[in-house]
């Protein structure tokens, strides 16, 4: 328990910080109408590819277990966007084509 007191009191700022881009996060794409989704899906697709490498980075740079645990939550959180993005953009991509 103490380790994690001290990891949470080392990084205050940067978990502040990651609260804070949740919550402007979740108010931004509540206001991103429809029609844009598919074009902001790709280029979120490609931004969190870029976030997956680099928490695998940091990750295998890791000095202790909470950073280990925290990059692999990273990792897997990164992918289960990046494909639950592409499989939405790939339905979405669906319905403009023609019927048979």
């Amino acid at each position: 328990m103490q380790d994690i007191l001290k990891f949470i009191s080392e990084h205050q700022l940067m978990i502040y910080m990651v609260v804070l881009m949740i919550f402007v996060g979740i108010e931004l794409i509540e206001k991103v109408p429809s029609v844009l989704h598919t074009p902001l899906m790709s280029g979120a697709n490609a931004i969190h590819g870029v976030v997956i490498i680099g928490a695998i980075i940091i990750m295998g740079q890791a000095d202790n277990i909470y950073a280990t645990i925290l990059g692999f939550i990273a990792v897997v959180l990164g992918t289960l966007n990046v494909v639950g993005g592409f499989v939405v953009t790939d339905r979405m991509l669906d319905m403009f084509k023609k019927k048979k």
